[in-house]
């Protein structure tokens, strides 16, 4: 399993808002994907997916606040052949 956590975004910013979530729990995602959509005061981003398998978990939804280093949700990563 694998956590996808909110990264560092810059001197003086502790956290950001979730504003939209691109999947929902069991779906299939591609690493690199836009996995979940971000507000800060200053910008809103993408976090893309840190890798390929099935969104097993969402932590935090839409609307809720998420502080740097903040696990997000977390994602079975696809089992190599």
């Amino acid at each position: 399993m694998k956590q996808v956590v909110l990264p560092e975004l810059g001197e003086g910013i502790e956290g950001a808002n979730i504003t939209f979530w691109y999947f929902k729990v069991g779906d299939s995602v591609k690493e690199g994907e836009d996995l979940v959509e971000l507000a800060t005061d200053k910008a809103t981003f993408n976090l893309p997916s840190p890798c390929s398998g099935t969104l097993k978990q969402i932590l935090l939804n839409e609307g809720e606040a998420v502080k740097v280093g903040e696990v997000l949700a977390v994602i079975e990563e696809e089992s190599s052949p």
